[in-house]
């Protein structure tokens, strides 16, 4: 069965040999589990992890292990893709792990966990240990580090390692700053020539993606928009601002398959802050075909405008592509309202696949109630 994840943090892309038939949504609740036969409908097949909020999901690829990062709850593993679970969190002195990411050193797969606060675990033995990686407790410029909502504690977000070289991490933690090992965490360097004394947020970083082609190529989506870097995160350009753009407050960013100068984006339209004066967080999904230099809507089907945000975005790519999507892949999308969408024509269309608990970091869905839990919006507006 080949299965694919969904969740606000943790991995995005994953990959099998047929169509995806199996999806895993990481909520507010626990794990929900869809399944489909071949070019059928989705449907509820079950769920897991009762009443944990899950914030991460990953599959890592040697061993085929499922991982859930739980807030207040550490990690969790399953050796059957979801069917049954066990606490892995032995050396996590931090409950709450917000982001997950894998690499291969020397043929072996090695896990790494991100905390609120801010601190890096490791597990070289498929999670059955951890051990928390130097300098995250002096880091400098931590009295800067702050995020704006209660309770006020910056978080490790995102993370990813660049696949020539598995001592080569990338951590962004917000709000804090983008951060760098090339000795797989022993020591850490802040890259932070994107920052400005006017942003109107401090170092607000949201997600680091590698482009898959040419893994020198760093595209960062923040509170301040989205940056691309060609030398390894040195130096930013300012690719979109937060105002009058669809996408100002992107979150996951997520290249096509197959052709990596092609990048769907989603997030809200602007800073949560809004969402409270507005009741609503007016999310879309975008997409550019030149490497960000322009964008257009990629969200029909979707509710227009949008109440909720949507905070987790994924893909699923069968190789060799498959004539049950046109494109080749199919994209998912959750929202804070418990909406999941799912698009197999490389985002033209959207449809209505789940409705379950909040899709979302821990606080944001909070911050669109009652309205967005009390009143499901339509599935499909035109745009």
């Amino acid at each position: 069965m080949s299965t694919a994840c969904l969740a606000p943090n943790g991995m995005s892309v994953f990959r099998g040999d047929a169509a995806a038939t199996r999806l895993l949504v990481g909520t507010a609740k626990g794990v929900a589990v869809l399944e489909r036969a071949p070019g059928g409908d989705w449907a509820v097949s079950g769920t897991a992890l009762d009443g944990l909020h899950v914030s991460s999901l990953l599959i890592e690829p040697l061993s085929g292990g499922l991982y859930a990062g739980i807030h207040r709850g550490g990690v969790h593993f399953s050796p059957d893709l979801g069917r049954t679970w066990v606490e892995r969190s032995a050396g996590i002195t931090i409950e709450h792990v917000y982001a997950l990411v894998s690499a291969v050193e020397n043929g072996r797969p090695v896990l790494y966990a991100g905390t609120e606060p801010p601190a890096v675990f490791r597990s070289d033995d498929e999670g059955r240990s951890w051990h928390e990686l130097p300098g995250w407790r002096d880091m400098p410029g931590m009295d800067k580090w702050v995020f704006p909502m209660p309770p006020k504690i910056p978080h490790a977000k995102t993370m990813a390692v660049d696949p020539r070289d598995p001592r080569v991490l990338y951590i962004g933690v917000e709000q804090a700053g983008l951060f760098t090992t090339s000795d797989a965490g022993q020591t850490w360097r802040e890259l932070d020539s994107y920052s400005r004394p006017d942003d109107e947020s401090y170092r607000d970083i949201h997600q680091i993606a590698l482009r898959p082609n040419h893994p020198d190529e760093l595209f960062m989506t923040t509170g301040m928009g989205l940056y691309r870097s060609v030398d390894r995160g040195e130096h930013w350009t300012h690719l979109t601002q937060c105002h009058d753009f669809p996408v100002g407050y992107p979150d996951r960013l997520i290249f096509s398959p197959l052709d990596d100068r092609t990048m769907f984006m989603c997030g809200a339209f602007s800073n949560p802050g809004t969402w409270i004066s507005r009741s609503r967080a007016n999310a879309t999904v975008i997409v550019s075909r030149d490497l960000g230099a322009t964008w257009a809507p990629a969200s029909h089907g979707m509710p227009n405008p949008m109440t909720a945000n949507l905070e987790a975005m994924s893909l699923y790519a069968a190789t060799p592509s498959t004539s049950s999507g046109q494109a080749g892949f199919s994209l998912f999308a959750g929202a804070t309202n418990g909406n999941v969408y799912c698009s197999d024509d490389g985002a033209e269309n959207w449809r209505l696949i789940g409705d379950f608990a909040p899709v979302s970091k821990v606080e944001h869905y909070r911050l669109l109630l009652p309205g967005a839990r009390s009143s499901r919006e339509p599935a499909a507006q035109a745009h």
